[in-house]
């Protein structure tokens, strides 16, 4: 199917975020359905461990690319992917998340920047973190319960999206992963060893690219 066909057309409220909590089943299933679900890498995989390129090429690529990161995420039932997951060093993410009110949240950011929070705007929250890369592991992580994050939309469009609770953690994390950090590097190192432990003694219920 030609892109033009399946363009989505990126609504905006007031406050000039981005509206993604519209069509979401129709919206997931349409770029699931056009892509390829991919094996993902884990920790101590280098593209992993580096900053991304920014995507500067917003072309018929990049769609596909998009297309398979959402077959991909839904095959490991994740709530968001970065693209160095699957093995692609380019500045994007996609995401199918609940907030704390379980509203679902569906979309995708290239080249994306996390605001910085005022320190009076800054409520942590520390609850148990989980991720792709890092198969079956989880530590209990404090990030703030309010996220902002400045890019781009498919087509190089300026987009801003928003989260609060789960949904920030998610917006924090997969952003954080395109700047070569995994959400281990952000525990204590007793924390970190116990989540690599726990990632050596259970088996992922996902194809992963193993480490040579």
């Amino acid at each position: 199917m030609a892109q033009q066909e399946t363009d989505e057309q990126i609504s905006v409220d007031d406050e000039g975020f981005v509206v993604d909590t519209e069509d979401c089943e129709a919206r997931e299933a349409a770029h699931r359905e056009r892509g390829t679900s991919r094996p993902i890498t884990v920790v101590g995989n280098p593209v992993l461990h580096k900053e991304c390129k920014d995507v500067t090429e917003f072309d018929d690529e990049l769609a596909r690319l998009i297309d398979d990161m959402f077959a991909s995420q839904r095959t490991a039932e994740g709530v968001g992917l970065a693209a160095n997951q699957i093995g692609v060093d380019l500045k994007v993410f996609v995401y199918d998340c609940p907030d704390d009110e379980g509203v679902r949240h569906v979309g995708a950011v290239c080249n994306p920047v996390l605001e910085e929070l005022a320190p009076e705007d800054r409520v942590l929250d520390d609850s148990n973190e989980g991720c792709l890369s890092v198969p079956t592991a989880y530590a209990s992580l404090a990030r703030p319960d309010y996220a902002v994050v400045r890019g781009q939309d498919a087509k190089g469009n300026p987009v801003k999206v928003r989260g609060s609770g789960y949904f920030a953690r998610c917006l924090q994390h997969e952003t954080d992963h395109l700047y070569g950090y995994l959400y281990i590097d952000r525990l204590s190192k007793r924390d970190r060893k116990d989540a690599l432990r726990q990632m050596a003694e259970n088996t992922p219920r996902y194809e992963i690219v193993p480490n040579d």
